[in-house]
């Protein structure tokens, strides 16, 4: 099973997150198929997001985590894809 999710970078107390798309199976810092974001909780506006690239494993069955569907949805994304899966009668 494929998953969106977090994985912690940065130095301690000091911590920021790649979200990347990853195999169930594997390690939280481990190996991942394709980083399409990144978070910062210590910046504002600290969030870079690739959205073609998430809304294609979405739409390929990738499951996010339930931090990375938060994330998701206070950038719109989450909305976005599903629309387009109510649109395409699924």
């Amino acid at each position: 099973m494929v998953k969106i999710r977090l994985t912690r970078t940065g130095r301690k107390l000091k911590a920021s997150y790649r979200i990347v798309v990853a195999d169930s199976r594997s390690p939280r810092d481990g190996r991942f198929i394709e980083q399409v974001g990144f978070f910062d909780p210590h910046v504002e506006n600290g969030v870079k997001l690739n959205e073609e690239s998430i809304l294609k494993w979405l739409n390929n069955g990738a499951i996010p985590s339930d931090t990375v569907k938060s994330i998701l949805s206070k950038q719109g994304i989450w909305k976005k894809f599903t629309d387009s899966k109510i649109h395409k009668g699924e």
